[in-house]
């Protein structure tokens, strides 16, 4: 009844994966303890060292588990600031440094502050206040910072400049003809991406049905993600079939080359000989000497790498996500961006001027695209902007990112959306399209749970242990008396039996002289619905202030409960057209 055991499934999965799932579950009001606590900051960051360590061999990045590690830390900074400024924690106060530390997670992994903030915006809240805007934009700024110095001070970099150097035309880049290109781009990037995540989907459904598969992935998981990392270093052996996938390069390398403003099949035709080794400024030799060709290799790897980024992302260990799909954009653009180039050698030509194809802008265009439309997000888009230091092109990659976005939210959720989905954590789907208007003549009195166990406030120890027993609910509403039923406040379990614990100890016979707030402490209930607000406004409520339940008071008296489940099943009833009692309330 109404509550949410969770503290196995959070032992369980709070390292393996991105986190960042998670992470949206906790800012919606759900609690994960294990998921925040120092054991998993321990575990996850010696995972993603060793998953880091194997380069690009099994295609996973680290932005998740950064944005989950920053997390954890901003939840203890958060503690060891209460107890030195002497105030309490709040939710609100723990919802903010969780964002921010978001941002500063997605700002240390790229150098990317903007980034980092409209990131956590976008993905992790589900309000923003305006008051933290300088605030997340301040951590993001000083966590970059420290990110770029220290890879001055290591002697990766001369100064600190743009991470992925390009040397786009600032003068005449592209045509507005060209703008059509990129919309076309932003198009195929929203369908590959719903492919990819339909695709996903199928398989883990597929492994789980498979009695081997399913043993090893939830009793063995050591065994399944060794054979998986050896399934994808075998096919990506640079001496194998690796050859047909830039395998050599690491995931940095196969971004400087796909960013590359020469055009490579005027490179190949001008000059074929061979490298004999990985030079910094011939690297795109990896695609152009491919067998059967740059575009051969490229179409490879996007038919390759889909299949094999889906088993991948099944391997339970500390990984992102979001560069490989980032990387997998890059070389869709890419292939876009040569094949129009083979098309129109001479460039486009209006009123007497060219503007010659730059296939490392469509690259650029790709990768904030396709990983744009996977994870539902616009900032992508601000990006790659920061990432190469120049924003020549900001026009036709807003074109493609949104163009992406509107297809991949027509017809899918977002990655970790699904990912919560999958992982059948409790969450809150929002209301849109016609659901948005269907809500507001859909009654609280026709999905609220009026099965509720309330406390009466002069009970007796021995009705408390019954009741206590009886149902088993992580929140209990304190009423008057049994019989007029008034809202005074509510209890949760753990003080509850906590309570029991000391009525134990000092074997009082009732509580009536007392009263049940000299026992426990009776939270007061701020906010509550009445059984004619509608299902909008419920959502409303769920969704700004991050709650898991909200009690149905008439005239103060309890009439029944709404939680996450009876508000999700009314969302899902509503959006699949099923006919329920709802009354309309303007009818």
């Amino acid at each position: 009844m109404w509550h949410f055991d969770l503290s196995k499934f959070s032992k369980r999965l709070a390292v393996s994966g991105s986190g960042i799932p998670e992470l949206k579950t906790i800012l919606g009001g759900v609690v994960l303890q294990e998921h925040l606590s120092l054991r998993t900051f321990f575990a996850k960051s010696v995972g993603l060292t060793c998953v880091l360590s194997c380069g690009s061999t099994i295609f996973l990045g680290k932005v998740g588990p950064f944005v989950h590690i920053s997390s954890i830390l901003a939840t203890f900074l958060g503690r060891i600031m209460a107890r030195l400024g002497g105030t309490h924690e709040d939710m609100s106060r723990q919802y903010e440094m969780l964002v921010a530390a978001a941002a500063v997670g997605v700002g240390c992994c790229f150098g990317a502050p903007v980034t980092g903030v409209l990131f956590s915006i976008e993905v992790m809240s589900t309000h923003f206040a305006v008051r933290d805007y300088w605030r997340g934009f301040f951590s993001a700024s000083c966590g970059a910072l420290i990110f770029r110095l220290l890879a001055v001070s290591d002697s990766q970099q001369e100064t600190i400049t743009a991470l992925f150097k390009t040397n786009f035309r600032i003068d005449f880049p592209y045509d507005l003809p060209e703008l059509l290109f990129f919309a076309f781009l932003g198009l195929i990037c929203g369908l590959v991406s719903w492919a990819c995540l339909q695709s996903q989907q199928k398989f883990i459904l597929l492994i789980k049905r498979i009695p081997l598969t399913s043993c090893l992935l939830t009793k063995q998981k050591t065994v399944y993600s060794a054979l998986a990392a050896f399934l994808l270093a075998t096919t990506t052996y640079p001496k194998g079939l690796g050859c047909l996938l830039a395998a050599r390069l690491s995931m940095k390398e196969l971004l400087n080359t796909l960013f590359d403003h020469q055009t490579w099949g005027l490179l190949s035709v001008n000059n074929s000989t061979t490298m004999g080794g990985l030079q910094p400024d011939d690297l795109w030799r990896e695609w152009g000497d491919a067998p059967g060709g740059m575009y051969a290799a490229f179409t490879a790897f996007l038919t390759i790498k889909f299949l094999l980024l889906i088993i991948a992302m099944t391997i339970p260990v500390p990984a992102g996500y979001f560069m490989p799909m980032f990387i997998y954009g890059a070389v869709l653009g890419r292939l876009v961006g040569e094949l129009l180039a083979l098309a129109f050698p001479a460039g486009i030509s209006t009123e007497g001027m060219a503007a010659y194809i730059t296939p490392g802008a469509y690259a650029l265009a790709g990768a904030a695209a396709f990983s744009g439309a996977i994870t539902h997000t616009i900032s992508t888009a601000m990006l790659v902007f920061e990432l190469t230091g120049q924003i020549t092109h900001i026009l036709p990659v807003l074109i493609a990112v949104l163009l992406a976005n509107g297809v991949s939210q027509r017809l899918q959720p977002s990655f970790y959306d699904s990912a919560i989905i999958m992982k059948k954590l409790p969450f809150l789907p929002r209301l849109g399209g016609k659901g948005h208007n269907g809500a507001h003549g859909i009654l609280v009195e026709y999905f609220m749970d009026k099965d509720v166990v309330p406390l009466p406030s002069g009970a007796s120890q021995a009705q408390l242990n019954q009741l206590f027993c009886s149902a088993r609910c992580s929140v209990y509403p304190v009423v008057n008396s049994a019989e007029n039923l008034m809202l005074v406040g509510s209890v949760k379990r753990k003080e509850l039996a906590e309570c029991f614990i000391r009525l134990h100890k000092q074997k009082p016979e009732s509580l009536t002289s007392s009263g049940l707030s000299d026992w426990c402490h009776i939270e007061p209930i701020t906010a509550q619905l009445s059984p004619k607000s509608s299902l909008y406004q419920a959502h409303r409520m769920f969704e700004l202030l991050g709650l898991q339940q909200l009690f149905v008071t008439s005239s103060g008296q309890l009439r029944g409960v709404v939680t996450l489940r009876e508000l999700r099943k009314a969302i899902e009833d509503l959006a699949n057209g099923v006919i329920i009692p709802y009354v309309h309330i303007h009818s």
